[in-house]
């Protein structure tokens, strides 16, 4: 099983979301607004008067293949829209209860 870690503009909320459904990835969980500012490129995601833009996250553990397609898709959608930002990080997860 895989962890995957998912934080990207507000604005590509809703395709992340439709990229996991159409992949079949139904388990997880999601902040609708969190604040952030990347380490590489970007501005500040932090909802205030002088950077207002927000962030969205999602948490899912999924096998792997499934994890292996969705980044695959989330790579091709960050590269559509480069200027968004879109970050995903994922590791080896265990069992559960």
């Amino acid at each position: 099983m895989k962890g995957i870690f998912i934080a990207c503009d507000q604005a590509l909320y809703v395709e992340v979301s439709q990229l996991m459904k159409d992949l079949g990835v139904r388990g997880y969980t999601s902040w609708e607004e969190v604040q952030g500012c990347g380490t590489e490129t970007g501005e500040p995601h932090l909802g205030d008067a002088v950077w207002p833009m927000m962030n969205s996250a999602i948490l899912s553990i999924t096998d792997e293949a499934r994890c292996s397609k969705l980044l695959e898709s989330l790579r091709q959608l960050d590269a559509a829209n480069p200027k968004l930002g879109l970050r995903a990080f994922w590791w080896e997860v265990g069992g559960t209860l």
